[in-house]
């Protein structure tokens, strides 16, 4: 199996926005190569020409710092309904937004993007009659944005299980129904995004089983340490180790066991804007980095 160690850029959200910045702390300070590049940090809801510059810069910077970005993800300023808002002008909005989102990760190298399937409102979750018809929109936008990540040269699209009802993949078999469904029309294959943090359904919250069950259709796990029934998004350090269901020799031997043949193990960790943490963001990743880098080469 042939793992890689990259980073989620959603810590550097508000932060570390500064293309010349963000890819020196990638590059030299992590000493990571793979990227997964975030909404948050260049929105194409932006005008063009800025867009335009930001691209150049990030492209220049990136080949400085010997980085690749491998895909594109929606991260926390775009974890919105999208795709399954209840107005349909608004989903047709999104979906050009993608189709935009997608043709800017591609200029950097982007092979896949993606994110949350979508989110439904409680009016509509509450519906079943009308949940079904707003997933059934979702799905054909998402299979209409694959034909289009086809024609521009991506390989797979990627959507995330998410932890409540509402946001769908919420268990091992609504994910695979899901991944089925989505698959029936696609261009380009839609696979997961797992992220081992992720607490769904009471009765599915065990990470390794996902990745046994659906490691083989996950070309990117999202790592993170955390408790049992939470998603904290802990960095990988002492006292967190300690108290954290997250290590790395049970998620390779959980991702083997599914048939995963390449992953990248994706750091998304987050700090809280507290004193007690803003100040730790590098340092913090820098210790994670290294004790996966005991276990993960690449």
């Amino acid at each position: 199996m042939n793992l890689k160690l990259g980073i989620n850029m959603g810590f550097a959200s508000n932060k570390y926005v500064e293309p010349e910045v963000w890819t020196r702390i990638v590059g030299e300070e992590l000493g990571l190569k793979y990227v997964q590049f975030v909404a948050d940090l260049l929105n194409v809801f932006l005008p063009e020409p800025i867009v335009r510059r930001q691209v150049e810069r990030i492209n220049e910077n990136a080949q400085k710092y010997g980085i690749e970005i491998t895909s594109s993800f929606l991260s926390s300023f775009t974890r919105v309904n999208h795709f399954m808002n209840p107005d349909p002008e608004q989903r047709k909005v999104w979906l050009d937004w993608f189709k935009r989102f997608a043709s800017v990760s591609r200029e950097m190298g982007a092979l896949s993007t993606g994110g949350h399937l979508g989110i439904l409102t409680f009016h509509d979750y509450d519906d079943p009659l009308r949940r079904e018809t707003i997933i059934r929109e979702g799905i054909k936008h998402w299979q209409e944005l694959s034909w289009y990540c086809k024609d521009i040269g991506m390989t797979h699209l990627i959507f995330e299980p998410m932890s409540v009802p509402r946001e769908l993949a919420n268990s091992v078999e609504e994910t695979k129904e899901l991944l089925e469904r989505l698959n029936a029309d696609a261009g380009i294959p839609i696979r997961l995004c797992l992220d081992v943090g992720h607490a769904p359904h009471p009765d599915d919250r065990d990470p390794y089983r996902w990745l046994r069950e659906l490691g083989a259709m996950s070309p990117i796990v999202h790592i993170q340490q955390t408790e049992k029934d939470h998603s904290r998004h802990w960095p990988f350090i002492e006292p967190y180790n300690e108290q954290g269901i997250i290590r790395p020799d049970k998620v390779i031997e959980a991702l083997e066991q599914s048939g995963a043949t390449d992953v990248e193990l994706i750091f998304e960790l987050y700090h809280r804007e507290a004193w007690s943490s803003e100040f730790r963001i590098i340092e913090d990743h820098r210790q994670s980095v290294d004790y996966w880098r005991q276990y993960v080469r690449q």
